[in-house]
């Protein structure tokens, strides 16, 4: 039990400091390729921080050998928007709030209110079908994990297409060449695939001696996969967040969230949808359905321009409600 807690902190610590050379890496990226601020957090950023949970959903759900470990992708694939619809969004409000006084725009968002709507309402979309199919059972089902893929091709391509607009932006110096004003593009590029390896390999330590420590405790396959799994995996995009709201960046959080949770509605569930049954218990049916509520929330508050850092912190309270829902169920 020792030795499992140490790991999980010196994993957590890995993926921190690795999580601090990849948000310097990928905006130099952004910057060397003429892509857009709100692209690089969206797509460069989130692709990269969405691996972990992928990996854990492919590996479950195609190499499974039983229904428990089955279900542990199928939870990811749920449990995974779940955290970052509420958890994360969460965190970035807070982060704003703590530190306020050395951010530029102090407690203030920095954002495109229609922009970031749109992303949710994209997300949302996708999402409410994705649920849905939970409850269905028909002959070309696994079929409809390509729809899948295919929304996240075309999201990809809208996002890309974007004019870039960091020509005159002035980024922190690359980690691996602090002295350099203009880094060579080999250098950034080495940094920015060397932590993501890093964070690859710390996520995949923590999710081990997580899925340890739960066994020890004597918590249920399920329960793994909606409460522990998906918090250790979404690490990268919560500790990016951290990251970036302390350098006033919070433009680039919330595209890192939102883009992550387009991945995580698209390509882990489309592995679900093709390798499993796909059919949801009442757990699975309460995630979907916090989720949802969660997102709606932000959608309603950025329709209405009232996004604040403290609208953010509640979208805490949706995780909440559901932990207990849970709770009371299960007893």
């Amino acid at each position: 039990m020792a030795l499992t807690l140490v790991s999980l902190i010196i994993s957590a610590i890995l993926i921190y400091f690795s999580c601090e050379l990849f948000v310097n890496g990928i905006e130099w990226v952004g910057l060397r390729y003429n892509i857009s601020k709100n692209a690089v957090g969206t797509i460069l950023a989130a692709f990269g921080t969405a691996l972990p949970e992928s990996v854990v959903t492919f590996i479950a759900v195609v190499f499974g050998t039983n229904a428990n470990q089955k279900d542990i992708g199928v939870g990811a694939a749920l449990g995974g928007p779940l955290v970052l619809s509420t958890l994360a969004y969460a965190i970035v409000g807070l982060g704003i709030i703590i530190f306020r006084k050395k951010r530029v725009h102090g407690i203030n968002i920095d954002l495109s209110n229609s922009k970031l709507g749109r992303d949710q309402l994209w997300f949302l979309g996708i999402f409410v079908f994705k649920v849905a199919l939970g409850f269905v059972v028909f002959r070309g089902k696994p079929l409809m994990a390509f729809l899948f893929l295919a929304a996240y091709g075309l999201y990809f391509f809208t996002e890309m297409k974007e004019t870039a607009d960091n020509h005159n932006e002035i980024l922190e110096p690359l980690k691996f060449c602090p002295k350099t004003k203009n880094p060579e593009t080999r250098w950034v590029l080495v940094q920015t695939f060397l932590s993501l390896a890093l964070i690859a390999v710390g996520s995949q330590i923590f999710v081990k001696n997580l899925d340890h420590l739960s066994l020890a405790i004597g918590i249920a396959p399920h329960i793994i996969a909606l409460f522990l799994s998906p918090i250790a995996t979404e690490l990268p995009e919560i500790l990016n967040a951290v990251i970036w709201v302390r350098q006033g960046k919070e433009r680039l959080a919330l595209a890192n969230i939102s883009g992550s949770m387009m991945i995580q509605a698209t390509v882990p569930s489309a592995l679900g949808i093709l390798f499993t049954p796909w059919i949801f218990d009442s757990y699975l049916a309460l995630a979907g359905l916090f989720t949802m509520v969660s997102i709606a929330f932000l959608w309603l508050t950025l329709k209405k321009q009232q996004l604040s850092a403290n609208k953010l912190v509640l979208a805490a309270g949706f995780y909440v409600c559901f932990v207990v829902t849970v709770a009371l169920i299960h007893s």
